[in-house]
């Protein structure tokens, strides 16, 4: 009886060790994720013999030195742009572990659960690929699939075992984030100038900075009622728009002046004497 139940054990283990899922992992910034990345999950669906794909946003890219977005913002756009995709998961491991991950122990990580026959690249990654941590151990554990990319040749001498993804469309995302900074700012400045109008923010000024040598890209310059006004308005701009994404870099604070460093966008709250005594839009208008 014991070597009975010993046998359908080893065999059940066995069996549940052939059935692990088979996957792809497809890690990367996606800061932020765009159609490019899309794209390369819907041609990676079609073409590779998998069960599933996983998506990994990284914490930090072990190569870069900081992020445009934070990784929790990335983590969640990241599921809302993929969520259409019924074999596709958006799984948050490199962004618990809060620090910059190799592939290498992402690899690692995943094979505990599944059977993970495919890295997919973008070929603007076969450069540095050698320089990848454990990359020898990495090469041979994996098939990897690289995204063609327009610009980019395809040197594949140092790979073991690889697939060509044919992807016609652009999958930057520094030139995605360039061009959507571009579109947005302004629709984020009216935003601010709305919520400053709607507190009884008074005679609110923008200044368009993009084509001068300054610190930021957009100023805007509002009075309060003075005394405390100043400070709620500040809280209320805080309040507001944190939720919507923006971030408050710095904040100075006093009662007849207010200045948000919001990056590209600064914000000179001021009571009227301030603002007076200080001609800050005169200064500003002397930069064009």
């Amino acid at each position: 009886m014991i070597k009975f139940s010993t046998y359908y054990i080893i065999w059940g283990y066995y069996l549940f060790k052939d059935r692990k899922e088979s996957v792809a992992l497809f890690g990367g910034s996606f800061d932020p994720p765009h159609f490019g990345h899309k794209a390369i999950v819907q041609e990676a669906l079609r073409e590779l013999e998998i069960d599933r794909l996983i998506i990994i946003p990284t914490f930090l890219n072990p190569f870069k030195e900081v992020s445009y977005t934070s990784a929790d913002r990335r983590l969640l756009m990241s599921k809302n742009m993929f969520k259409e995709f019924l074999n596709v998961v958006v799984d948050d491991y490199e962004v618990r572990r809060a620090e910059p991950t190799p592939t290498a122990k992402t690899v690692k990580y995943f094979q505990q659960i599944y059977s993970v026959k495919y890295i997919i690249i973008g070929a603007d990654n076969l450069n540095n690929i050698h320089q990848w941590f454990n990359f020898e151990w990495l090469n041979s554990q994996i098939v990897w699939v690289i995204a063609t990319r327009v610009g980019y040749s395809l040197d594949t001498s140092k790979l073991r075992e690889f697939k060509i993804l044919e992807v016609k469309a652009d999958i930057s995302s520094t030139e995605i984030r360039k061009k959507d900074l571009k579109v947005n700012i302004d629709k984020r400045v009216e935003r601010i100038v709305i919520n400053l109008d709607k507190k009884k923010g008074d005679k609110i000024e923008v200044f368009n900075l993009e084509d001068v040598n300054y610190i930021s890209q957009r100023v805007v310059i509002a009075n309060s009622l003075g005394g405390k006004h100043s400070l709620a308005l500040s809280k209320y701009l805080k309040d507001t728009l944190k939720p919507l994404g923006e971030e408050f870099l710095h904040i100075e604070e006093s009662e007849d002046w207010v200045v948000i460093d919001m990056g590209d966008i600064i914000i000179h709250i001021m009571s009227p004497t301030y603002r007076e005594k200080y001609s800050l839009e005169e200064f500003l208008s002397q930069l064009h």
